[in-house]
């Protein structure tokens, strides 16, 4: 079977297709090579020059062997954009595998537009309200947060107004008033030394939401994105070195502090990527002036 020890150096495109075949994969042209690198699942490839004419462009050996992984997981997901998340999640843990001109085009491509933009801000909230939602939320208070929620990350502007709704919305699911309204408790899930209160989810949802609107308007640049990175990259150092206190002290919430499997790192990159970029976006505007 052709597979990633089959392929030793780079390639043209007519390389890369011959080895989808010789993989299994017939369908795959050198039209959908293209299609794939203008989203970003595949990076442009190094042209070549000689004295008379030109050679074809080069792709790299690391490039054929992710068209390999591409291919193998597209059967896994349903829409292409999905499958975006491959070369990011390369490029937001390991490097020289995936340059960050690759990179940005794969970020759009995830983010996407109009339906696609909606369904990933959905399933952010619908996520989100797995994560924090009380199980004597009433399904109305549930619904609402996920409406908002949704809506804050297709595009909507969060005005001061929508923030106070956004915070009656997301109490409302985390704190319900049958269970908190008459002990005057606050609800902290987590860590103590992280907890998650109804503030910080709030915050973590203008983040998310500001995020989105930057990409949506085409202003997350290279620089920005390697920003991000570097941001996460650092602070996943710190939680990796305390994950194992931070699951003791979670109690029922333990699981979320497991080690992901490298699936699951694929299938996170997305929305890990969209958090710390917004939080890194949102942050100058919360630090104190120097006049202060």
């Amino acid at each position: 079977m052709y597979t990633w020890e089959s392929i030793s150096g780079p390639g043209s495109i007519d390389d890369l297709v011959a080895d989808a075949h010789a993989a299994g994969y017939p369908d795959v042209t050198v039209r959908r090579i293209h299609d794939w690198i203008a989203k970003g699942l595949l990076d442009q490839p190094r042209l070549r020059t000689r004295r008379r004419g030109s050679d074809k462009a080069e792709h790299s050996a690391t490039q054929r062997r992710l068209l390999l992984l591409l291919l193998d997981k597209r059967q896994q997901v349903q829409h292409l954009s999905a499958l975006a998340q491959v070369p990011l999640a390369m490029w937001l843990w390991w490097d020289g595998y995936v340059p960050t001109r690759q990179a940005q085009r794969a970020w759009v491509t995830w983010v996407g537009r109009g339906r696609r933009n909606q369904e990933v801000a959905r399933e952010g909230a619908l996520g989100l309200l797995e994560q924090i939602g009380h199980q004597l939320a009433t399904p109305t208070a549930r619904a609402r947060s996920v409406r908002i929620i949704t809506e804050l990350g297709n595009g909507m502007a969060l005005t001061v107004r929508g923030r106070a709704e956004l915070l009656d919305a997301v109490r409302d699911v985390m704190e319900p008033d049958t269970v908190f309204a008459a002990s005057s408790l606050v609800r902290a899930l987590g860590p103590a030394q992280t907890p998650m209160t109804v503030e910080t989810v709030v915050d973590h949802v203008e983040a998310l939401s500001v995020a989105l609107s930057r990409t949506l308007d085409g202003k997350v640049d290279t620089t920005l994105l390697e920003r991000a990175r570097a941001v996460h990259r650092a602070s996943m150092a710190d939680y990796l070195a305390e994950r194992g206190t931070l699951a003791a002290e979670a109690g029922q919430l333990a699981n979320l502090f497991r080690e992901p499997t490298i699936q699951e790192q694929f299938d996170q990159a997305g929305r890990q990527l969209l958090l710390v970029l917004g939080m890194h976006l949102i942050r100058p505007r919360n630090r104190p002036s120097p006049r202060q």
